[in-house]
């Protein structure tokens, strides 16, 4: 029995004292899931008794206590040299001879379970301290890959022990509170899964930006995956819907390099980066199919350890299987109180530098300093804002005074990511170009509070912090929804107390993911205008079938809203783009008439069945058939908006109907705005038709007054009540309400009015209206509006 080594299968999770969190993490995998099908490479663990045991030995550790003395971390080029000085003692060490054997008896143990002389294995670092619920230590301490033979082994070993001083690992320590020689470092050896000639990666159970526990991000590239932690990639980005089993989402990254073994003769570095083909660069790192495998694995581990996980895994190109080769806890969002809800706001807007994508939701202001070289972190102050090409642990001890990050390359699971999540500065990651566009000194602001994309804004613009408790919020009788546009605001907003999302606008997602008008994708080969189609090969770079574009874009924004709410209500309006509109889409003005007044004109349902129109509506059928059949979303309904009479209804159901969307099939409901003023008329024959009315306050307050709000502001003065609140506006929705009431027909309001009147939410909540949907921002101050209103009622009826 070996004194200073384990193998994987004498490791459980208790034993992080001797060999670390990570180790003794896959030991637990290694013995306790690889029944449960999650497969994992296996491998050995030198223990913290073997630390110790080098240390004393060598008599190192009273040099590395002189040298430390009087450490100021904060002097970071004393600190740089100290660190320095530290490891050079470790690395001049002679490994003591009882060491060696163990090491090279279990290597040779583990070469002759893989049936090879020299096996390729993987060399980590793991400190006996890593990974506590408070205290992430992944990635202070070095890896070495590909490593073969006895020496190389060796000397990988050596220098991971040596890593335990490194800058980075001697700054975080102390910022933590961690002794020195509190800490020990097992060393894990793991055969390699051969993800350089395949995929690798990295993923949580829960989004890292939200933390969102119902779904797992996955972000993949070609090759070993160091590249992903380094930022040297933008990686494909997969979300996998726990509940549905299903890939709801997928961005596909530049990928532009892999990191591939270097086995030739007299090479220093036993891995090397080659380019990536433009071609494969276009294409999925993964399959879905293989995303899938990814998400239920870490459905299995994450409920092995009974909290969210991070995990690394790897898909070995020889025999073609997946691996996990790393797990150890998620130590941000599993640790926040989800009651309280912290918004950060831009109170102005600006002029844009560069965009990225935003890593959290914070915003940062101060004077940039561009620094691409670690040689000159030396020169970095406090409250600067970082901009770099990329960050590695050692840049940590500028990282963490900055106050905020912009980096030209990287995904949401890079270094400067993870690192500034964990110190809560807001960082932008990907944006290619800004240590190009900015320069040191110029005054900038970061964003992050925007959605998944982060601005970097001219000059310090102001912005506000709101603070909110909702753990004491009562729940209205009345139902509280959502009005959400935005796929990437879903998971956060989801945060906010609600009855789920009373109207999900198509548009934002065409406007913004998609750009392309549906008939230009669909009529792609009869364009003639070269911009035009420049511009939609460059937007939908991998789509041979141009059409199949539209369906995929539109289906992942709709299920990135579904999913963050489910399984509550979230009720889809279909496209709702006046004619001028969709002419500003990219190809649009080939297919779009010019209207005088697209208000009241070719919108809504007459557009579904209209024969120019009907191919692209039947785009949008197939996409929401998707996001139902397919993704398993079965919560979302479907509202037909401007729908003028009981006609359009029927037909436009139809039309549903024959691309896969029947009413009542596998419960789905189909809605109709009430807008109209025939809507409530009618109201009767409409509620024979549909399943809910959603009343669209401002276009009906348009409608019964005979103001364009388009033209608002104008010449146009009236005397009065001209808003929401007029009495003919009232009277009509009061009626509605009544008529739902005597039909059982649901009834709610998607409006705008009573997010600006918590006054017109009152007095809805008097009608006895079932829901109110609002944006986000007011849900707050709404509830507790309807709450009072709820509370008046109930003590009227006693």
């Amino acid at each position: 029995m070996s004194k200073y080594i384990k193998f994987f299968n004498e490791l459980r999770i208790k034993d992080v004292p001797q060999v670390g969190g990570k180790n003794a993490s896959l030991g637990e995998m290694y013995q306790m899931l690889e029944k449960k099908g999650v497969r994992v490479p296996n491998g050995f663990a030198t223990t913290s008794d073997a630390y110790n045991y080098f240390l004393d030995a060598t008599g190192t550790k009273k040099e590395i206590k002189k040298i430390l003395k009087g450490l100021n971390t904060s002097d970071v080029v004393d600190l740089t040299k100290r660190g320095k000085a530290v490891r050079e003692v470790i690395l001049k060490a002679e490994m003591p001879d009882y060491f060696k054997k163990e090491i090279t008896e279990a290597y040779k143990e583990l070469s002759r379970q893989y049936k090879t002389k020299n096996v390729d294995v993987a060399v980590r670092s793991s400190a006996t301290a890593e990974d506590l619920p408070d205290a992430s230590f992944a990635g202070q301490q070095d890896t070495y890959l590909n490593i073969h033979g006895e020496a190389a082994l060796l000397d990988a070993v050596r220098r991971c022990i040596a890593s335990l001083f490194t800058t980075r690992a001697i700054s975080y320590r102390v910022d933590k509170g961690f002794d020195h020689f509190s800490i020990a470092l097992s060393v894990g050896v793991q055969k390699m899964a051969r993800s350089d000639i395949a995929s690798s990666g990295v993923m949580f159970s829960i989004d890292t930006e939200s933390g969102f526990d119902g779904a797992v991000l996955i972000d993949s590239i070609y090759g070993l995956g160091e590249n992903i932690v380094q930022g040297k990639v933008n990686p494909d980005e997969f979300y996998y819907f726990k509940a549905t089993d299903a890939v709801i989402s997928k961005r596909i990254g530049k990928k532009s390099l892999r990191m591939v073994y270097n086995n030739a003769k007299g090479a220093k570095n036993p891995v090397k980066d080659v380019k990536v083909s433009l071609a494969d660069q276009h294409k999925q790192s993964i399959t879905d199919e293989q995303v899938k495998q990814l998400g239920r694995w870490a459905v299995i581990i994450e409920k092995h350890y009974g909290k969210p996980m991070d995990m690394e895994w790897a898909l070995d190109g020889k025999d073609g299987k997946l691996y996990i080769i790393q797990a150890r806890p998620e130590t941000i969002h599993s640790n926040r109180d989800t009651n309280k809800l912290e918004e950060y706001r831009l109170e102005e807007k600006g002029e844009v530098i560069i965009s990225g994508t935003a890593v959290g939701s914070k915003i940062g202001t101060g004077v940039a300093h561009k620094i691409m070289d670690i040689k000159d972190i030396k020169n970095f102050k406090k409250g600067e804002v970082l901009v770099t090409d990329m960050t590695d642990p050692d840049w940590e001890p500028i990282m963490k005074i900055a106050s905020a990050i912009v980096t030209d390359k990287g995904g949401r699971t890079c270094h400067a990511a993870i690192v500034s999540r964990e110190l809560g500065i807001p960082c932008v990651v990907g944006t290619e170009t800004v240590s190009k566009k900015i320069k040191s000194g110029q005054k900038v602001t970061a964003s992050c509070s925007e959605g998944e994309v982060g601005n970097i804004y001219k000059g310090i613009l102001p912005f506000k912090v709101k603070k909110t408790n909702v753990g004491a919020l009562a729940k209205p009788k009345t139902k509280i929804m959502m009005n959400v546009g935005e796929p990437d605001m879903a998971f956060t907003n989801s945060f906010v107390p609600n009855d789920g999302v009373g109207l999900a606008r198509l548009e934002f997602i065409i406007n913004n993911f998609i750009r392309i008008h549906p008939l230009a994708l669909m009529n792609y080969s009869k364009i003639k205008d070269k911009k035009v189609k420049k511009q939609i090969d460059e937007i939908t770079v991998g789509y041979k079938n141009k059409s199949d574009f539209f369906v995929d874009k539109l289906a992942e924004g709709v299920s990135m809203i579904a999913a963050g709410f489910y399984p509550k209500d979230v009720i889809v309006r279909l496209s709702d783009f006046k004619s001028n509109e969709y002419a500003n889409l990219i190809g649009g003005r080939e297919y779009e008439p010019v209207e005088s007044n697209p208000m009241i004109g070719w919108r809504g349902a007459s557009r579904y069945y209209s024969e120019l129109f009907l191919p692209a509506f039947e785009l949008e059928c197939k996409a929401l058939k998707k996001v139902r059949d397919e993704n398993g979303l079965t919560n979302l309904k479907i509202m037909i908006p401007f729908c003028r009479t009981i006609e359009e209804g029927k037909r436009v159901k139809a039309i549903m109907a024959k691309n896969g969307l029947k009413q009542g099939v596998n419960g789905l409901e189909v809605y109709v705005m009430a807008e109209i003023p025939a809507n409530i008329i009618l109201a009767d024959q409409f509620a024979q038709e549909f399943d809910g009315f959603s009343i669209g306050s401002n276009d009906l307050t348009q409608l019964t007054l005979g103001i364009d709000r388009d033209s608002a502001g104008g010449t146009l003065k009236v005397d009065g009540v001209s808003n929401e609140k007029n009495e003919a506006v009232k009277t009509l929705i009061t009626y509605l309400i009544h008529v739902a009431k005597k039909t059982k027909t649901k009834v709610g309001i998607c409006g705008q009015a009573p997010s600006d009147f918590p006054d017109f939410a009152q007095y809805l909540v008097e009608c006895g209206i079932d829901s109110i949907s609002l944006i986000p921002d007011t849900v707050i101050k709404t509830t507790m509006a309807v709450l009072k209103k709820e509370e008046e009622l109930k003590k009227k009826k006693k």
